[in-house]
């Protein structure tokens, strides 16, 4: 049964070549916010691998058409159509043709932020996915790659700076006071690459010289007052460029490389061809506005968005089902350079905690879908965790599989054998097997399989089995996985996988792992990472002189579930594991099942009590000064409610939310005097600099502050938290603070979020984060604040940092106000995702993806959720974006 408003699906097994090519694109644009001309020459070429009897189609969304031309003639109506979907179809049209097209568009309308927009007092645009079509006509599909250039005239005081793809080659003034410039990039790309911006900016500027010699000019375009907050982000982009060319041999190709700073943004930032578009989160720092955090994050989108002039821009994608082509490698590839320029361990344990939180739920709820799907409404909707994060995983695995000099071999073949193409999943997977089969060292045949990682959704569930022989000392592994029916694919088939294994031996020291049959001599005591690819396999260890205990997936080298690990046992890797990031997992795995058990005391109406083994084992955690503090705050650090109740059938939030609570509040009465030792040892009032070590020691100082809160010294921490958010000189302390009293219902919170709004009303980013505080807060009368914060003067839906900041952080990060049993948190949702998708479809349809977690809930809860998604879906004028996610989430 088809439901009101139904899409037809596009399916991966309908792709064909587009019926034309395009041979160049010319365009003019006449800037002005409440009505742009865009003049578009368009040569075109019939392509011999297309349809031959296909005709000459473009793609158009809202477009006015003010003329068209055939080779220089007009075309009158019955030259062309334009249909339902907005398709100009050219009739009678020769193997090669030239189009003049003129459009008007209308950027200062354009709440979607999707083609060009205005945003403050800069035009700009967003051409990924489909926005090119919504500024000119054209094959707007990125498996049609061409040269463009870009000539814009604007008024010269309101628009002094005119940016596009490639290299300035032109440019002056006009006598009614205009000027222009005119760009040409001289690499072919798809239309979605595509980027003009004009305003009224600053530049900061600096050069880098490649491995080859060559300078470039770098510029980060910014308004005046945001200059002084672009340091960062421009260190980190050289950075990155040096370490693209040393890790992968990947150097700069052109002469020019800028990035634009806008407030107004639906992504993080977008890889344009030599001209990078930033929402100003994931840009602007300086550290009395921004936390370690934001620098992280500034630090790892600038290196992803540079990563990608190869990986997406050099070459992309054939089509949007192949989207984790790029963005699955390009994450794995920031994720690395991360790494590198900090703590490998916990930069692995941040991605790791990120997969769990955002993408095992998606991969275990109704919008489950391969990292490669085979059909979308709205390509909109898949950029999810899955196509990202999970992504890079497959693509570490493969790292894992062939090594550190195989997977180089196999990206220097990659790169060779598709530059400039627009390519498949399947053609990366054949570089890598074919740079690795039949060479010495190398072993392509180790992906086999590999593929059905792209096919197949949801996550494997991994069990383990062992048996012991003293007399021989032979130890046998057997492994079992399963991977849960997901929609859509109830039969799944077992996957391969590298399983990072060490042998602990009682004494807490590495053994060799030396399979049956090996040659001892040969192996060291160390990880060693087998081959798992069938439902069940085995494998048995010599040399042995006691019974180990195996510590497997370690660095988590394959995204799984790890199931039925006993609490004995988690708890000694947690105290004795030589991996850093196994280590921290037992303790989270152990921590979890700990919780869940105090769970069950809360449902029962006894006193939850946590294990006193595993409180003396926190404790020495926090005492070890010879451990990195970031890597300790880690490890201390309880699993979250969300991650908690993903191991539950049915979610209990209330009884979660009480467990975790009397968790804290127990390891704080018992360390308290090492907490507040700890805390004050921690402070530190010189100037503010990002190192690893910095980085570790406020986390650690935070987490102190914060389960202080939770004990005794209830009323010290709350002291301290007050004066550090009127004295605190970082944003990270400040936070820290305020995090601690936003909990607490008295004139505290309240004075410290007047005080906080007071400092920081004109800073949008600043207040980004007030309206988020608030709207995380466990207090009970959390949704009713919501509301009335959402008719707060500084509340606006059209821009998205500020809808996610007080909307998205309510839905997806405050699990127990959320799902209020009267439902009154699902109202508040969906009636800001109908508001929201009239203006912002993309974004509307973003924020309702947590009513789609409804089959976990309690009866009570399943309904009124149920009820809210029927109410988007009988909503006149519902947008796809929003129809998808919400009809999906009903089947």
């Amino acid at each position: 049964m088809m439901r009101k408003g139904a899409h037809r699906p596009i399916k991966l097994e309908d792709y064909s070549p587009p019926a034309y090519l395009a041979e160049s694109c010319d365009l003019v644009f006449e800037l002005a916010p409440a009505e742009t001309l865009v003049k578009s020459r368009l040569v075109l070429t019939r392509n011999p691998e297309g349809d031959a009897g296909a005709p000459l189609t473009l793609d158009g969304d809202g477009l006015e058409l003010v003329s068209i031309e055939r080779d220089g003639e007009a075309l009158g109506p019955n030259g062309y159509g334009i249909g339902d979907d907005g398709r100009l179809t050219i009739h009678d049209a020769a193997d090669r043709v030239t189009l003049d097209i003129v459009t008007r568009i209308r950027p200062d309308r354009n709440t979607a932020l999707s083609g060009l927009y205005y945003s403050g007092t800069t035009l700009t645009t967003q051409c990924e996915p489909e926005g090119f079509r919504r500024i000119t006509y054209f094959p707007d599909r990125p498996d049609v790659l061409t040269r463009f250039t870009a000539t814009l005239v604007a008024d010269k005081g309101a628009f002094p700076v005119l940016l596009a793809n490639g290299n300035c080659i032109d440019g002056g003034e006009t006598a009614d006071g205009r000027h222009w410039s005119k760009w040409e990039d001289p690499w072919p790309k798809p239309s979605y690459l595509f980027a003009i911006v004009a305003g009224d900016l600053d530049a900061l500027r600096d050069t880098f010289t490649t491995g080859s010699g060559r300078r470039v000019d770098l510029a980060i375009w910014a308004k005046a007052k945001d200059l002084d907050r672009c340091a960062f982000a421009m260190e980190a982009l050289k950075k990155a460029m040096a370490w693209d060319e040393a890790v992968f041999g990947l150097e700069y190709d052109l002469d020019i490389f800028n990035i634009v700073v806008v407030p107004d943004f639906n992504f993080g930032a977008m890889e344009n061809k030599s001209l990078n578009v930033f929402n100003t989160a994931l840009l602007l720092a300086r550290p009395e506005t921004a936390t370690d955090a934001d620098y992280q994050r500034i630090e790892g989108v600038v290196a992803h968005e540079y990563f990608h002039n190869w990986t997406g821009n050099r070459i992309t994608c054939r089509d949007w089902f192949q989207l984790t082509l790029k963005e699955g490698l390009t994450v794995f590839r920031d994720q690395e350079f991360s790494a590198d320029h900090g703590s490998r361990p916990v930069q692995r344990i941040r991605d790791v905690r990120r997969l769990r939180a955002l993408q095992f739920p998606e991969d275990s709820g109704p919008l489950a879908h391969p990292i490669q799907p085979s059909s979308y409404i709205s390509i909109d909707n898949f950029y999810t965790p899955t196509v990202y994060e999970k992504g890079a995983e497959v693509i570490r695995m493969m790292y894992a599989f062939l090594g550190r000099d195989g997977f180089r071999r196999g990206m220097d073949l990659y790169v060779a054998r598709h530059d400039l193409q627009a390519i498949t999943c399947e053609d990366f997977r054949t570089a890598m097997r074919d740079a690795n089969t039949g060479r010495e060292g190398g072993d392509g045949l180790a992906l086999e399989g590999i593929e059905r990682w792209y096919e197949q959704a949801g996550t494997p569930h991994v069990t383990a089995e062992e048996s012991w022989d003293p007399a021989a000392g032979r130890f046998t592994l057997t492994l079992r996985q399963e991977t849960p029916a997901t929609p859509g694919q109830e039969a799944k088939k077992p996957l391969p996988m590298p399983v990072a294994l060490g042998l602990i031996g009682p004494d807490g020291a590495d053994r060799p792992v030396i399979l049956e049959g090996e040659d001892a001599d040969a192996v060291v005591a160390g990880t060693r990472v087998l081959r798992f690819a069938e439902a069940e396999q085995s494998w048995t260890f010599t040399g042995l002189d006691a019974r180990p205990l195996p510590s497997l997936f370690r660095g988590f080298s394959a995204p799984v579930k790890l199931k039925g690990q006993p609490r004995d046992r988690l708890a000694f890797l947690f105290g004795h594991d030589t991996d850093s990031f196994a280590r921290w997992d037992a303790g989270q795995q152990l921590a979890t099942d700990l919780l869940l058990g105090m769970v069950e005391a809360v449902r029962d109406g006894r006193e939850p009590e946590l294990d006193a083994g595993f409180v003396e084992a926190w404790g020495r955690t926090l005492a070890d000064t010879g451990l990195d503090r970031a890597l300790i705050a880690e490890t201390l650090t309880l699993p979250g409610e969300d991650y908690v109740a993903e191991q539950m059938t049915v979610v209990d939030v209330e009884a979660i939310h009480a467990a975790r609570e009397a968790a804290r509040r127990q390891l704080a009465c018992a360390h308290a005097a090492t907490l507040a030792h700890l805390e004050e040892s921690l402070r530190d009032a010189g100037p503010y600099r990002y190192t690893p070590e910095e980085v570790g020691r406020r986390a650690l100082k935070g987490l102190c502050l914060s389960l202080m809160a939770a004990g005794p010294d209830r009323d010290a921490a709350v002291a301290t938290a007050t004066a550090e958010v009127g004295a605190a000189t970082t944003m990270t302390e400040v936070m820290a603070a305020l995090t601690v009293l936003n909990d607490i219902d008295g004139p505290e919170r309240q004075n410290a979020l007047d005080t906080f709004y007071d400092r920081w009303r004109d800073d949008a980013l600043v207040v980004d984060k007030w309206f988020g505080l608030q709207a995380r807060s466990a207090l009970p009368d959390t949704v009713e604040r919501v509301r009335e914060l959402s008719r707060h003067p500084a509340f606006d839906r059209r821009t998205p940092n500020r809808a996610r900041a007080l909307i998205g952080a309510f839905a997806m990060g405050n699990p127990l106000r959320f799902q209020r049993p009267d439902g009154a948190g699902y109202a508040l949702l969906v009636d800001e995702v109908l508001q929201i998708d009239r203006l912002n479809p993309l974004l509307a349809a973003r924020l309702l993806t947590p009513l789609g977690r409804w089959r976990r809930q309690d009866a009570g809860r399943q309904a009124l959720m149920k009820a809210e998604l029927e109410r988007v879906l009988a909503t006149e004028g519902l947008s796809r974006d929003t129809w998808e996610i919400a009809s999906k989430s009903l089947e």
